[in-house]
């Protein structure tokens, strides 16, 4: 199946989950906000949260600094 990750179209697994795309993605910070189709969806729900054919997703990693 295809999610859109930042605009770009992403073939991932069947039954995946947030936290297992992360992974995927090489994304292993806890500093990170993912809005799903319009919607953040909290750091304590990416494991339970399961990924469908066509999600959109927006996945900023947070910096510190000055």
């Amino acid at each position: 199946m295809v999610v859109h990750v930042n605009g770009k179209p992403i073939d991932i697994a069947a039954e995946t989950t947030l936290a297992q795309l992360l992974l995927q993605l090489e994304i292993t910070t806890r500093h990170v906000a993912v809005e799903l189709n319009l919607e953040i969806v909290p750091f304590e729900n990416h494991a339970k949260c399961e990924l469908h054919d066509g999600d959109k997703l927006e996945i900023v990693t947070l910096v510190g600094g000055g």
